[in-house]
């Protein structure tokens, strides 16, 4: 991979640093403002599955509503590499508040929607706001928090998670039920103004240096649109490929192509054109990052598959009713909760993330193969057992991945790391629901009678009567088999994350850039104690000057030429000399490593 280039690496030292470690009275008002606003989210975006039934008969959307969850993942994952750099250049709180706002709005504009298109462009909205408090929430902790203690707080932020989860498929089939689908939409929406005056006022302010016309020049306009233009062409036709659009029609190969074209011009620009580039390339050269993002990917389209398609199988193969299959989440969720909590313990306490992340992976896919045994007349606890598995294991690799990224990067690019790894995971959740689509589409047109075909094109809708009893049960044992399949898809997927663990190598709690001064320090001679006990303040600014001279390090054709430029050498010369001299500078005593980091 190649090096950054000197521009490029000029500018993201010259971001300024956010952290700001609170003691632990202003943690507790930090995250429960963190913790409300992501209980809206979340119960905005899981809400939503069991209601997609009734929404696509009252709206005439049975043929296009799976569009309601594409169109939010599409936006969502547009914009997650956004917000890590727009937080880097305006400040936390400032893109905090700005997805806070969006999402309210949304949750507004859904509930006034009157018919599908109007629904779905409401849900992206929904997606652009929902994704960036989940994103800027991870970041925030990332600030207040040490790496060595997150584990413990991502373990609450998980935990909130989970019960967003769990309260949103409630709530929103309690208010369907004795109202209207709409109602669920019209109390998210002053909800979310709430909170977010609330966050205006609780969360920590860090306000950027220079102004916003100076700012905004930072930003990687030309990644964002090139990134933007391929994710919609690309996923657009992966969505509807096959239902509602050919995969041999001009329209989606040309899409396909086009969107491929511009995924490549997009990591040339991120290489050579960007100033402060929305994903470093450079971040690939971890074997163990780029593990983990592939992980991410896969337990992202895992994940969406699972909370899409459940309320489906349970509903409509089952017979179960909206509240009944809420409660079925709810078993999952509660224990996804309660992982999530203890995995974030054992992270703090014990500084090591690998272990847990093989545990996570390993009850996911054993969670996931026992669904392949459920059928229609399997009793309750065949169903509550795998997805209690199921559970176990999400809440054991959420966050404890999101802990093993930080741990394998530098401080200040924990941000960027964040949002990158958030995009891998919307996108692979944007193609999951694309190929389980496919997937169910195509057991169901192979499984249904004839007179029923049409069903194929509305997998959410089911006849509220039939002819004959012998027509009910072939279209529910097709349901069966539909859901089964989609079951199946899951499989190999986690389970290839659970395998890759292998290449996951656990360096402890600490980011790259400590580590590297600890083993710099220890080359010098130093005792365990001055290395643990002290500020090696000569090995960090040391490394600092090796990355100016490594930042200048270019290609052949940026070698200097120029006299000025032979200055520069000289200057660079005079940096190693320093860097000597560095190396001699006394250590300072008693800042510890883990409160720098």
């Amino acid at each position: 991979m190649a090096k950054m280039t000197r521009q490029q690496s000029a500018v993201e030292k010259a971001l300024y640093d956010q952290t700001d470690l609170l003691p632990k009275k202003k943690l507790v008002v930090v995250f429960g403002t963190l913790s409300l606003t992501l209980l809206i989210t979340f119960i905005d975006q899981n809400g939503i599955s069991v209601t997609l039934p009734t929404i696509a008969r009252d709206l005439d959307a049975q043929n296009t509503i799976s569009w309601a969850g594409t169109s939010s993942l599409i936006a969502n994952t547009t914009f997650q590499m956004l917000y890590g750099r727009l937080s880097d250049i305006f400040g936390r709180k400032r893109v905090y508040l700005g997805a806070v706002g969006c999402l309210a709005l949304a949750d507004l504009l859904c509930g006034l929607s009157r018919n599908g298109p109007m629904f779905y462009v409401f849900r992206g909205v929904a997606g652009i706001g929902g994704g960036g408090v989940t994103n800027l929430s991870m970041i925030i902790v990332s600030d207040v928090v040490s790496l060595e203690q997150r584990g413990f707080y991502q373990g609450i932020i998980g935990a909130c998670v989970g019960l967003g989860n769990l309260a949103g498929p409630f709530l929103a089939a309690g208010l369907t039920a004795r109202t209207t689908w709409r109602a669920f939409f019209y109390l998210l929406a002053p909800l979310g103004v709430v909170v977010g005056c609330v966050a205006a006022y609780m969360l920590p302010s860090n306000p950027p240096k220079g102004g916003l016309r100076e700012n905004a020049r930072k930003i990687d306009y030309w990644g964002l649109l090139s990134a933007s233009a391929a994710v919609i062409l690309v996923l657009i036709p992966i969505s509807g490929g096959g239902s509602y659009f050919r995969w041999d029609s001009p329209m989606v190969i040309s899409m396909l192509v086009i969107g491929s074209l511009l995924f490549v011009f997009f990591i040339v620009v991120e290489l050579r054109i960007a100033q402060l580039p929305m994903m470093p390339m450079q971040i690939f050269k971890s074997h163990v990052i780029t593990v983990l993002m592939i992980q991410s990917f896969l337990l992202g389209a895992v994940y969406q598959i699972s909370l899409y398609y459940l309320p489906l199988f349970l509903q409509n193969a089952r017979g179960y009713t909206i509240i009944e299959s809420a409660a079925f989440v709810a078993a999952m969720v509660l224990v996804q909760s309660s992982c999530s909590i203890l995995s974030g313990q054992y992270l703090s306490r014990m500084k090591r993330y690998g272990e847990v992340i093989w545990c996570g992976f390993a009850c996911w896919t054993l969670g996931a193969g026992l669904m392949l045994l459920n059928k229609r007349t399997t009793s309750v606890a065949a169903i509550i057992v795998p997805l209690m598995l199921v559970g176990a294991g999400l809440g054991m690799t959420l966050q404890p991945t999101l802990v093993a990224l930080q741990a394998h990067t530098t401080k200040a690019r924990r941000a960027v790391i964040i949002s990158v790894r958030n995009f891998f995971r919307a996108t692979g959740g944007a193609c999951g629901l694309a190929v389980a689509a496919a997937v169910l589409q195509a057991a169901l047109r192979s499984n249904l009678p004839t007179e029923y075909a049409y069903l194929a094109n509305n997998a959410f809708y089911l006849p509220s009567s039939f002819s004959s009893a012998a027509e009910k049960e072939a279209v529910l044992d097709a349901y069966m088999a539909a859901s089964h399949a989609v079951f199946i898809l899951q499989v190999p997927l986690v389970s290839i994350c659970f395998l890759t663990c292998i290449f996951v190598k656990d360096e402890g709690l600490e980011p790259t850039d400590v580590r590297e001064a600890k083993k710099k320090a220890a080359l010098e001679g130093k005792t365990e104690g001055e290395v643990n006990g002290g500020v090696v303040e000569a090995p960090v600014e040391a490394r600092e000057a090796d990355a100016d001279l490594e930042a200048n390090e270019v290609d052949s054709e940026d070698a200097p030429q120029s006299g000025e430029d032979s200055d520069q050498t000289a200057g660079h010369e005079g940096a190693a000399d320093g860097r000597k001299s560095l190396h001699e500078v006394p250590v300072r005593h008693p800042v510890s490593f883990s409160e720098k980091s």
